[in-house]
Order: structure tokens, then C-alpha cells, then sequence
């Protein structure tokens, strides 16, 4: 059988950096090729070169058996290869129709047809979906659906996913790779990216890892574990990743809550976080777990409750009276509200305590920001260019890092991580965890919320389950598992505490 791509010896140098260095890939038909490695480690410049964004500086691209030298994206869309990057390049202000037919609008046809077969397309994949609504108006899921079919309508044989569920629920994760399976069945090569490797496990059937610019294994789930793929990725197993509890110390009680509600979404939620303790909110997507960080923040109202911070009432009505108080919130949507991607990291990284960088009628002290955020950077193995450099050219591991930052600087009692790592690759997670373990022994009060299963049983001392906007039970580390922390969180049965053998739901 003929592959539909071939990728050889692929080098690829910007000046002295060598980006890639004879890296190889091959996709045949019906096949889902995984792509893993660290951010840098030349994914994405590989999948450049496949997508004619950039000319290999020596190797050889071949689709179908047949050498070929793209000079553009458009050359390797008609070649039947279409990328669909992470950030997704629709226009938000046409309609669905329009989107999918944009760069290859027939000549002539009228807009009853145009909508008939974007509706067809869209159909395949199993949706229903207006072809007339503008994207703009649509969810995330049904913006990466338009997405599918508009690479469908270019009749692509291989379609490469870019982290495609990085920002979807879990719901419309698992449709997505169903739509992918699917692409499988009708012959369509896919190449897939995720730094999520229980998605990749489920549906590759091959896995290429790369380091450094070079291939360094290629194996199939049958031949590999996850932590033999993590293995090659960074040099050690997952465990490896977080660092031991057992010399972790608690002290006195820092953060309380006590029956907080928000409507449906939260109800009688009440808690305590000691300090030097790191706490989880696990429970499935839609559990109430962001919306109970919002309301601890000041970000949403809540309709009853009381927050008590070192035994004291805390009045809390917005996140500046939050801050005030020492409390932090990485949150969920960093892009969109954890950081202000266009201005410096200088800037990002003491925005949340601009007194210590200030003199006393509000002018910056350049000096005083300079000196700080430095060694922030430091502190926190930042990469980039200079701290002067845009977060936007940042990945997204150092632009979690930044945020971090920000609370590092304003130096909080209470630090509330909402999926900390979400997009983040694998070496970037064990320095953002060593981070989070870093906080706690600084006596912080910290609250860690991900869908991560494995990344709350690693760091947390204990894990609070949410189901339907309530306090489930409590996971205690010697029943720390993915079946009974399901098991807590589908339970109608409240209050439940699990330490050694589950309990009876």
C-alpha cells in the first residue's frame, strides 16, 4: 500500500538553530499517526514543512509515492493536505456556509446550494449544525466541526489535528474523536497532536515521538505504555513528575467556606485548606468545580455563604477584594483571562501587586520591575526572549509560567489553580507541579481543580468529588483512583469519605 505522505530526513535550520534534524514521518491510508514530544521539540515545524508553510532545508516530501516541493499552503491544499491548528482560522463574521467554501467558492453557484452542501457535510460528521448561522455564534465544538468540513470540502486525504480537544469539554472531546474514527473508516490519514496521551492511546494507531528536533521512537500502543511514552519524551516515567508528600507539613487552617451558593450551579459547598496543603476538586465536567473557585475569587456572586480566611469573616463582592486579601486565581481560560497576551511579561507578571513595583504617586519604578520580574523569571525557569517580550510569543507552558508569576509577586495566602497544565507538554507539567509544591511549602493554601485524574492524585493531599454543584465526598490518598473518584462523583449519596477500600455507593 501506498502512503498518502512521506516525510524523510527532514532537516530544518532558522540561521544556527536547527530545528529539525532528519526527522521522518509516514501516514498511510485510514491510519491516526499521533505526533508527541515536548513544546520545542519540532512538531510543529514538521508539520510546517508538510503543510508548505516552510521548505525543508534538506530531506524530501513525497505524497502518494511522488516527490513534491510546496511552496505554499495552497500547494499542499491541493494536494489534499489540510492542517487545523489549535487556534482556529475561521471568520467569525460570516456564516457556516461561507466559511467552509471560502477560499474555493464556486463560480456561479447559488446560496440554496452553497447551504445544501455545507448542510451535507456537516450531516457526515454526524451534526446538524445551521449553515446559515455565523461562527462567530457557535461553541467552541462546533466551531472545530466547521473546521472538518471545510477541509472535507477540499477533499483532503491527510488532515493534521493541532491540540483539536486542548479547549473542548470532555463531552464534545469524545465526539470529536469519534468524527476522527470515522475520517479512519472512509480512508483519510490523520495526523494527530495532543499532549493529552489517554486520546492518543484510544485511537492512534501508530506514535512518532519526537526530542530535539529528531525522531526518536515510533511505536504503537500495543508495543508502549503511557509511561513508556513519557519516557521517551522526557527521560522519566509520571511518577517521576511530581514530588513525594511525604515531607509536605501543614499548619493552621487558612481558607473556609461554608455553604456557598450560586443557583444550581453551586450548592452548600463548604471546605477548609490548611497551610502547606494542596486540596483537589475533581468530578466530571460541569460539576461545579470553576464555579466555586469564581465564587471563592469574587469573580460571580454568590447568593449565601461565608468565606472565612485565618478564622476571620471575609467580605468578598470582586476579585480585587480578593487579591486584597491574598487571594490568587489561576484560571481555566488563561489566554482570556489569566493574562493580557499583547502587552510584556514585565507587565503581566506584576499587574496583580503593583505597589512593591510603584513609588508613591503611582509612577513605575522601571528599576524596581526590571529587578523583580528577573528574578521571577528565574525562579520560575521561564523561557523566552527577554522579559519585554509579549506573552502572545510565549508557549503555552511559559504562559502559564507568567501567570504564576503573578501570584509568585503578589505573594497570597490562597492560590487557586483551575487545570493548571491544560495544553501544557509534559516537561513544562513537572516544572509547573514542582511550582504548585513550591507554593505549598511556602505555607500557601492551595486549590488545585483538573480533569487530570492522575495530576490530582500526584499532587494533592486530599481530593474533594463534585457532582450537580455539591460536595460529593472526600478521596483520601490511600484510596486515590480513577474508579473511585468516578464513583464519588455519580453517587446521589453526600458526604461520603474514601480512604483505603471504596465505600458502598
Amino acid at each position: 500500500m501506498t502512503a498518502l505522505v512521506e516525510l524523510s530526513a527532514i532537516t530544518k535550520s532558522f540561521g544556527g538553530v536547527h530545528a529539525l534534524r532528519g526527522a521522518d514521518l509516514t501516514v498511510m491510508p485510514g491510519e491516526v499517526h499521533a505526533l508527541l514530544g515536548e513544546n520545542g521539540a519540532g512538531k510543529s515545524t514538521l508539520m510546517r514543512v508538510l503543510g508548505g508553510e516552510f521548505q525543508p532545508t534538506s530531506g524530501e516530501v513525497r505524497v502518494g509515492g511522488e516527490p513534491v516541493l510546496f511552496h505554499g499552503p495552497r500547494d499542499a491544499i491541493a494536494r489534499g493536505i489540510t492542517i487545523i491548528h489549535q487556534e482556529m482560522a475561521l471568520a467569525p463574521d460570516l456564516s457556516v456556509a461561507e466559511n467552509i467554501f471560502l477560499k474555493d467558492l464556486p463560480a456561479g453557484i447559488s446560496w440554496r446550494t452553497l447551504k445544501a452542501r455545507a448542510r451535507d457535510l456537516i450531516r457526515r460528521l454526524g451534526f446538524d449544525i445551521n449553515p446559515g448561522v455565523l461562527v462567530g455564534e457557535l461553541s467552541v465544538a462546533h466551531q472545530q466541526v466547521v473546521e472538518i468540513a471545510k477541509a472535507l470540502s477540499r477533499e483532503a486525504r491527510v488532515i493534521v489535528f493541532d491540540e483539536p480537544t486542548a479547549v473542548l469539554a470532555a463531552r464534545d472531546a469524545d465526539r470529536l474523536l469519534d468524527i476522527i474514527t470515522d475520517l479512519r473508516r472512509h480512508g483519510v490519514g490523520v495526523v494527530y497532536i495532543s499532549h493529552r496521551l489517554e486520546e492518543v492511546f484510544r485511537i492512534a494507531d501508530r506514535m512518532t515521538v519526537m526530542k530535539d528536533g529528531q525522531v526518536v521512537d515510533v511505536v504503537t500502543p500495543a508495543q508502549c505504555d503511557m509511561d513508556g511514552v513519557i519516557r521517551l519524551m522526557v527521560g522519566r516515567p509520571v511518577n517521576a513528575l511530581f514530588a513525594s508528600r511525604a515531607g509536605r507539613k501543614t499548619g493552621a487552617e487558612v481558607l473556609r467556606v461554608e455553604k456557598l451558593n450560586a443557583g444550581r450551579r453551586v450548592r452548600d459547598v463548604s471546605f477548609s485548606v490548611r497551610a502547606g496543603e494542596v486540596v483537589g476538586l475533581g468530578g466530571l465536567v460541569g460539576s461545579g468545580r470553576t464555579e466555586v473557585a469564581r465564587l471563592i475569587f469574587g469573580a460571580d456572586a454568590r447568593d449565601s455563604g461565608h468565606i472565612y480566611l485565618d478564622g476571620k469573616p471575609l467580605s468578598v463582592h470582586k476579585p480585587g477584594d480578593a487579591v486584597a486579601a491574598g487571594i490568587g486565581l489561576v484560571p481555566e481560560d488563561r489566554k482570556g483571562q489569566g493574562v493580557i497576551l499583547d502587552l510584556p511579561i514585565r507587565v503581566n507578571a506584576t499587574m496583580a501587586g503593583m505597589g512593591a513595583v510603584t513609588n508613591r504617586f503611582g509612577f513605575i519604578r522601571r528599576a524596581a520591575e526590571r529587578a523583580t520580574v528577573t528574578g521571577l523569571a528565574k525562579a520560575l525557569r521561564l523561557k523566552a526572549a527577554s522579559i519585554d517580550a509579549p506573552v502572545s510569543s510565549l508557549s503555552g507552558g511559559n504562559q502559564q509560567k507568567v501567570v504564576l508569576a503573578k501570584w509568585f509577586h503578589a505573594g497570597g495566602r490562597v492560590i487557586i489553580l483551575d487545570e493548571p497544565t491544560r495544553g501544557v507538554d509534559v516537561g513544562a507539567k513537572a516544572e509547573i507541579y514542582a511550582l504548585i509544591e513550591e507554593l505549598a511549602d511556602k505555607g500557601c493554601a492551595v486549590i488545585v481543580i483538573s480533569s487530570e485524574h492522575q495530576e490530582l492524585f500526584g499532587l494533592c493531599d486530599r481530593v474533594l468529588v463534585m457532582g450537580e454543584g455539591e460536595i460529593r465526598g472526600e478521596l483520601m490518598p490511600d484510596a486515590f483512583s480513577e474508579e473511585n473518584l468516578l464513583s464519588v462523583a455519580i453517587s446521589r449519596t453526600t458526604s461520603r469519605t474514601l480512604a483505603g477500600a471504596p465505600a458502598a455507593a
